[in-house]
C-alpha cells in the first residue's frame, strides 16, 4: 500500500495517495506503534502529499510532530530527522 501511495504521490494524483498513506499510518500505528521508525515513515510521506494539496499548516504541523517524534526516536543525527529538520525550516521560510 506504501508503494502504491508513493507511485501516486509521483504520478500527483495526491487524493489517491493521500488516502493510502493516511491508511497505511493508521495500520503501522495500529500493528507497530505510534513511535515505530515506519509509522514516523508515514507520518512524513503523508505530511509531504499534504503540502502538494496545498494544505500547508496540517503539513507543518505533521511535519512537526514527526520531527519530534524522531527527535527521541531515532537521535538528533539520523539521517530521517535531519530530512524532516531540513523539510521543516524550508516550509516555515
Amino acid at each position: 500500500m506504501a508503494n502504491l501511495a508513493s507511485t501516486f504521490w509521483n504520478q500527483g494524483r495526491w487524493k489517491e495517495a493521500e488516502s493510502l498513506e493516511v491508511q497505511v499510518m493508521e495500520t503501522r500505528k495500529r500493528v507497530l506503534g505510534e513511535e515505530h521508525p515506519d509509522t514516523l515513515t508515514s507520518m512524513n510521506n503523508l505530511a509531504l502529499t499534504w503540502k502538494g494539496q496545498g494544505r500547508h499548516a496540517d503539513a507543518f504541523a505533521l511535519m512537526r510532530d514527526c520531527v519530534e517524534a524522531q527527535r527521541r526516536v531515532l537521535g538528533e543525527e539520523h539521517p530521517d530527522t535531519l530530512s524532516s529538520l531540513t523539510t521543516v525550516a524550508t516550509w516555515s521560510s
